[in-house]
């Protein structure tokens, strides 16, 4: 893996997003960990993801925090109001969202993997 630093956001007892530090650390990437809970500007990021990727691929509805959502605020944070409802609940991101600087790339995954090879 080679270019610049990248900044990746997610939860500091997430898994996935250990996994992908670790990664990217073995891969000698500088990366950035921005806690979405307690350190991200969610006012400027998150319309600016939604933008980037879309509220299907931002929100994560495999997440405890889906579950608990009631069917209108589910509709709401596939739609319209997706920027409010994950400012709301941050954990309703999917995790890690990672910035390379000219993309935003959402998840952990072999696409993701592939993508920061390049």
């Amino acid at each position: 893996m080679s270019a610049g630093p990248l900044t990746l956001y997610g939860l500091k007892n997430c898994d996935t997003c250990k996994k992908a530090l670790n990664a990217l650390d073995a891969a000698d990437r500088e990366t950035a960990f921005v806690d979405i809970r307690e350190e991200a500007d969610l006012q400027r990021l998150v319309p600016a993801w939604l933008k980037a990727v879309g509220a299907e691929k931002l929100v994560n509805k495999r997440s405890t925090t889906w579950r608990n959502l009631s069917d209108d605020e589910k509709s709401e944070a596939l739609g319209s109001g997706a920027k409010n409802v994950l400012m709301a609940n941050p954990t309703l991101i999917k995790r890690p969202v990672i910035d390379t600087g000219s993309e935003i790339l959402v998840g952990w995954d072999s696409g993701t993997q592939q993508a920061l090879q390049a």
